[in-house]
């Protein structure tokens, strides 16, 4: 088990990764938070020995992609409709990149999945492909493909 004083640390230095990625995956504001939850408390209870912040930091998003995973798998998730859908769709604090968030929103899980870690969390290709268990050229196709969706999206030219 980590210490308290390691889970706050955690919590500062990774907590807006963690968030953001719940809403990537969820698109609802009440259930990132809930897996936000369960993603600290499995780090807190783990007695795993993390040989870097870069190791952590992986292993925070493997975790919460699995727990987003898990969730959308759920039954009773699968077949509701929350709240936060009728009445607003999550968005970043910065109300310039608004537009190309919630086009973000819109692809489908593959190519957000893609686009939200390597353009909002900085990962590379090669890393984005262990933490997917992809190929790296099955992340580059994705992120090209992903790209030209984004470009339609927000009123781009398409090409041929």
């Amino acid at each position: 088990m980590v210490s308290e004083q390691e889970l706050l640390n955690a919590i500062d230095t990774y907590g807006d990764m963690v968030k953001r990625l719940c809403v990537v995956y969820l698109k609802n504001q009440a259930d990132s938070e809930d897996i936000f939850q369960s993603v600290f408390l499995k780090y807190y209870q783990t007695n795993k020995n993390f040989q870097s912040a870069e190791h952590l930091k992986a292993w925070l998003v493997r975790v919460t992609i699995n727990a987003c995973k898990d969730h959308l798998r759920d039954f009773f998730n699968s077949h509701k409709v929350g709240l936060d859908e009728v009445i607003e769709k999550p968005v970043l604090e910065d109300p310039l990149n608004k537009e190309v968030f919630e086009a973000v929103l819109s692809l489908e899980k593959k190519y957000r999945e893609v686009i939200y870690l390597y353009y909002y969390e900085g990962y590379k290709a090669d890393e984005i492909s262990k933490l997917l268990h992809k190929n790296t050229n099955t992340i580059y196709s994705l992120l090209s493909r992903a790209r030209e969706k984004l470009k339609i999206l927000l009123g781009g030219e398409e090409i041929d």
